[in-house]
């Protein structure tokens, strides 16, 4: 029997996939401030209750990694959701003025967005390549986005330039497949379990 959480975990992290895959079309592809902002408020979100179930069914493998892991991919979805309330605000109510060369204060240059969580999901994606309740494809997916969130953190904070090829092809894979590919399998997996959390 699954339990009420496992349902809504499942349902929201296939929302953090969608809401991930739509601020990605937002953001590079539409260049709109408003819905970017939008869906990178609600994926932090959605993906807080996806992280505490990961967690839960993690932690007897290696607790202390887990509770690190799970920490950190915690900050980095609430710094996420902050960042993009942040950008939200300046677009609905525009300052007097504003300098956007400046990194966001609350997630310079994609610290937590990207930085931190990348760390996160490696060692939490790593300990679900030992919990056999999980697909091993969807662990390597989970390692897979985190290595391209951090080379993405790397990207703009050393070559700063947004059009840089090493920053374009790992954006691309990871805001438009990688990513919402692993928190929808991930909401897939929790919603088709037949065991509840531990």
């Amino acid at each position: 029997m699954k339990t009420s959480f496992e349902k809504f975990s499942g349902w929201t992290a296939v929302l953090a996939g969608i809401s991930g895959f739509l601020y990605s079309v937002a953001f590079i592809v539409l260049r709109d401030n408003l819905l970017s902002a939008l869906f990178l408020m609600v994926g932090g979100l959605f993906s807080t209750a996806a992280l505490t179930a990961l967690y839960q069914r993690v932690r007897g493998t290696e607790n202390g990694f887990a509770l690190l892991g799970f920490l950190l991919t915690l900050g980095a979805a609430l710094g996420s959701a902050i960042h993009g309330g942040y950008d939200l605000s300046n677009t609905l109510h525009p300052p007097a003025s504003i300098n956007t060369d400046l990194p966001n204060p609350i997630d310079p240059r994609g610290l937590l967005t990207f930085g931190i969580a990348g760390l996160g999901l490696f060692l939490l994606s790593w300990l679900m390549t030992k919990e056999m309740r999980f697909p091993k494809s969807l662990s390597y997916v989970g390692i897979l986005s985190a290595i391209l969130m951090i080379i993405l953190y790397l990207g703009r904070l050393i070559i700063l330039q947004a059009t840089s090829l090493a920053i374009v092809i790992p954006a691309l894979l990871e805001g438009f497949i990688v990513n919402p590919l692993w928190y929808i399998w991930l909401g897939i997996t929790f919603l088709r379990s037949k065991n509840p959390s531990q």
